[in-house]
């Protein structure tokens, strides 16, 4: 049931947690038709759904999370052939969603004229972010519903990703219908985006390495790093932050600091003492909670690689680490 607070005029309901079944698949899928929100995990963090061709509940998105409206949105489809009703495919396309489909990979691509998207997802640009993910809740969900879920990061805006149901329900409680519950994700950090708007452009760092997007594509993919004006998401210089203030590239601790350590170093938490890169990817939002629980003002960070995931991670730590607005 959904009421208004009468102190701060925002809807307000009582968030359903629902189990990673068919019941709970099928009351997802009828939130989602009655113009709902519901938080689901994929394989890279939990998504906030809502159907992206409703207006209404496309703007209860931004309400939920104090999103901004120029940010757009990444629209989640059950299958290669439904994208192709709301994008211009193109060989590039077809390669890639060959190769990674479904799988932690963006593809923004020209939207095509009467799509029957709300223009609240695209944030009134030419182009659409779409992705077919490989969770197998995503999946199932995206299935029983059977049409395109808009989705961006089930959190307040700006802040840590949400890897759990619990992250989600610290942050969105009281604010969206559902929270499908289906485990931990497993990759961690956000989907790589890729630009097809032209030359193939990354535009943003994620859990699918850009060296594998170069091979499947054969040529380079450079980083387009201007965020103004935004062409896709997860391109605000602040993002992903935590209430403590972030100090990166540490190699000693400074007085009142903790350690968010990579490798073998003495830390309060470690996102991979082993060096690895994967799994300090799959730690990385999930020990930012954790830290963020702690009595600290500043989290200091350890060098991270600056290649394969570590780009991804890196970036990601760059935008908490950025001046707040």
């Amino acid at each position: 049931m959904q009421r208004r607070t009468q102190r701060h005029q925002k809807i307000t309901v009582e968030t359903a947690r629902l189990k990673s079944d068919q019941t709970g698949y099928d009351r997802a899928s009828t939130i989602l038709a009655d113009g709902g929100l519901v938080a689901f995990p994929t394989e890279t963090v939990y998504g906030l759904g809502a159907d992206a061709r409703n207006d209404v509940a496309v703007a209860r998105i931004f309400e939920a999370k104090g999103r901004p409206r120029f940010n757009p949105l990444i629209v989640h489809v059950a299958s290669i052939a439904q994208a192709k009703t709301y994008v211009d495919w193109s060989e590039e396309a077809d390669r890639l969603a060959a190769a990674f489909w479904p799988g932690p990979l963006t593809l923004v691509l020209p939207i095509k004229p009467n799509s029957g998207l709300s223009p609240l997802v695209t944030a009134d640009l030419p182009s659409l972010a779409i992705r077919m993910p490989a969770h197998p809740v995503a999946r199932a969900l995206l299935s029983t519903f059977g049409g395109p879920v808009a989705a961006p990061s089930a959190n307040p805006s700006g802040k840590i990703s949400p890897t759990t149901a619990a992250h989600v329900a610290q942050g969105l409680d009281g604010r969206i219908e559902a929270i499908v519950d289906g485990g931990s994700c497993d990759v961690g950090v956000e989907s790589t985006i890729v630009g097809l708007l032209g030359e193939p452009m990354l535009l943003r760092p994620g859990g699918l390495p850009n060296e594998i997007i170069e091979a499947a594509l054969g040529g380079a993919v450079p980083h387009h790093q201007d965020a103004d004006p935004l062409i896709a998401p997860g391109q605000m210089t602040s993002h992903y932050a935590p209430s403590a203030q972030i100090r990166l590239n540490a190699t000693d601790l400074h007085s009142g600091e903790i350690l968010l350590g990579f490798g073998n170093v003495d830390a309060t938490l470690n996102l991979s003492a082993a060096g690895d890169l994967v799994e300090a990817a799959s730690n990385l939002f999930q020990m930012l909670h954790l830290m963020d629980k702690m009595d600290t003002k500043s989290i200091a960070i350890s060098p991270i690689p600056d290649h394969g995931l570590g780009r991804a991670i890196n970036d990601r730590l760059r935008r908490a680490a950025a001046p707040r607005p």
